[in-house]
């Protein structure tokens, strides 16, 4: 029996629409596979930056006690012998009845560690807290500035800054370009030469943070400067 033409062209069109149907579907499942995967990566990306959150150090343990400072000196269970003091220039405070210690250069821990030691026989609750009060920055500026002498601060300061609390150069006649910082380190005396002007004019390389007792000596400029 002869097929016709138009049975011939509807099986062509069936068969080209379930063609059609299959390659869509194979697309479908393509993009799948695609979300599949790109979610396994993301994820493992993901899962290798994350970090475990360490707890933030605690910085006031390595705080060095320095001349000018406040302590407060805490006795729990004698409250009566607690004392608010300022360290001295010698670097000592008095404590009654143990008499005067050299606490400079000690952290807050290592001074109650100390105290403790000199009241145990005196403490039922062997307990001792140290907290600073408040802090001195101490430096000295001294040459060409229109104020010369001594600057306090809570914080560091620059040699820049320093000498914009001594109310500034004398520019009459100060060498901005030679401005020294005399510093002692280990029992040893190093200068320092800093060029200001460059500072002052938005040249200067990064900023010379000062250490306490630091000298900043402005020298005068001769008349070829």
């Amino acid at each position: 029996m002869t097929k016709s033409p138009s049975a011939g062209i509807g099986g062509q069109n069936l068969l080209a629409k379930e063609t059609d149907v299959a390659h869509r579907l194979r697309l479908v499942g393509l993009a799948v596979m695609g979300l599949v995967v790109i979610t396994v990566v993301i994820g493992c990306q993901t899962a290798q930056v994350v970090e475990p959150i360490e707890q933030a150090p605690d910085h006031s343990e390595a705080i060095s006690l320095r001349e000018g400072d406040v302590v407060k000196i805490a006795f729990p269970g004698a409250p009566s012998l607690d004392t608010t003091q300022q360290i001295r220039r010698d670097g000592k405070i008095g404590l009654s009845p143990v008499g005067e210690i050299a606490v400079v250069g000690m952290t807050p821990a290592e001074l109650e560690k100390e105290v403790l030691k000199l009241y145990s026989a005196q403490l039922i609750s062997k307990e001792v807290t140290v907290t600073v009060v408040s802090s001195s920055f101490l430096v000295f500026v001294t040459g060409a500035v229109i104020h010369p002498g001594k600057i306090s601060s809570d914080h560091p300061i620059t040699a820049l800054e320093a000498i914009m609390e001594a109310e500034g150069f004398d520019y009459t006649k100060a060498n901005l370009k030679a401005v020294v910082v005399v510093r002692t380190e280990e029992g040893h005396v190093k200068n320092y030469t800093l060029n200001l002007k460059l500072a002052l004019e938005g040249k200067g390389s990064e900023p010379f943070y000062l250490k306490p007792s630091d000298i900043i000596y402005v020298p005068e400029k001769f008349a070829w400067f």
